[in-house]
Order: structure tokens, then C-alpha cells, then sequence
């Protein structure tokens, strides 16, 4: 597929951005009870910064989500999820993300980053959809698909999808001088 420059993703003005964590959103979906049953739910960040670059791929983020904000809206899978059977949100109340590469796919980018989730720190790759100019600030899209198995958790391997698709709305904001 052939992109021209009117295709290619416009991306703000280089410097420095703040994620607006009220106006941002993490939501999940995966299955459960062997794959039967749709689960999804949500996880509130808690604060992230962006900076992008005259060179796209040279542009980082990261960003740190509250590990015990993971909500599906049935507060007993609720409580077990953050027990120490999935996230152990009491030991480790953070998940985080940090950046480590940009590069282009076809007309977007792809942000390419280490996601530390329980202190296993596991490489994901986030396809970024087209930035938006929104009030405030810049609103971006961008999905993942991770594998619970590769950060620990592994409990209830019938009962609990191994992979969930992680899809995040964030709007960033210019960063206060």
C-alpha cells in the first residue's frame, strides 16, 4: 500500500507533552471460562509524559498505570485479580511503561517499549492510530496484545484467557514550562 504525504500521520509540534491522566482511559478485553465468555474491564493511568521529536522515531513515552485500579465491573474477580494470585497490587501497586524505539508502519508509527508489570519487564509494541486535536490537547489511540504468561501470572490457565488486548486513549497535553 502506497501512503502519500497526505495519508502519513500528522504529529503535534516537537517537545515536551504531559498524559492527561482524568482524560485518558486503559481498557482491556479478553476471554474467560475456557475462552466462553468476553471479560473487559478498565485500569486507570496514573501519570505519563510524552515527548516527540523533529524525528518521529526519535519521540519517547512512558507512562505508569494503577495496578490496583483494574475494574471488570464484578468486584470477586475484582479482588482477585489484584490478589496476590494475578497482580499482587499490594506488592507491587504500579504497572509501567517506557519507550525504546519509534518506527513508521505504512502511514502511523509504531512505539515499541518495555512493559514491567510485577517486576517481569516484557517488550510490547503499541500500534498508534491517527492523533486527533481535541480541547486541551492532542488525543492519541494505540492497541497492544499481551501475553499474561510471559509477565508471571499464570494462575487459573483454564478459567482466565492467556492474552488480552490492551487499548489505550490518551490525551496529551503541552508540558507545563
Amino acid at each position: 500500500m502506497t501512503h502519500t504525504a497526505d495519508d502519513r500521520v500528522a504529529l503535534p509540534a516537537p517537545g515536551g507533552y504531559t498524559i492527561d491522566a482524568g482524560r485518558s482511559t486503559v481498557t482491556f478485553a479478553t476471554r474467560h471460562f475456557f475462552g466462553l465468555g468476553a471479560v473487559r474491564g478498565t485500569f486507570s493511568l496514573s501519570s505519563g509524559q510524552v515527548h516527540v521529536a523533529a524525528d518521529p522515531t526519535q519521540s519517547s513515552a512512558t507512562a505508569v498505570i494503577d495496578a490496583g485500579s483494574f475494574a471488570t465491573g464484578n468486584d470477586t474477580r475484582d479482588k482477585v485479580v489484584r490478589s496476590s494470585k494475578y497482580l499482587d497490587v499490594a506488592t507491587y501497586p504500579r504497572i509501567s511503561f517506557v519507550s525504546t524505539a519509534v518506527r513508521e508502519a505504512g502511514a502511523g508509527y509504531v512505539v515499541l517499549g518495555e512493559l514491567t508489570v510485577k517486576a517481569a519487564a516484557r517488550p510490547v509494541e503499541l500500534a498508534v492510530e491517527k492523533p486527533a486535536p481535541e480541547a486541551g490537547g492532542i488525543r492519541f489511540k494505540a492497541t497492544t496484545r499481551i501475553d499474561r504468561y510471559e509477565f508471571g501470572i499464570t494462575a487459573d490457565k483454564g478459567m482466565t484467557a492467556r492474552y488480552l488486548t490492551l487499548s489505550l486513549d490518551i490525551l496529551i497535553a503541552p508540558a507545563a514550562a
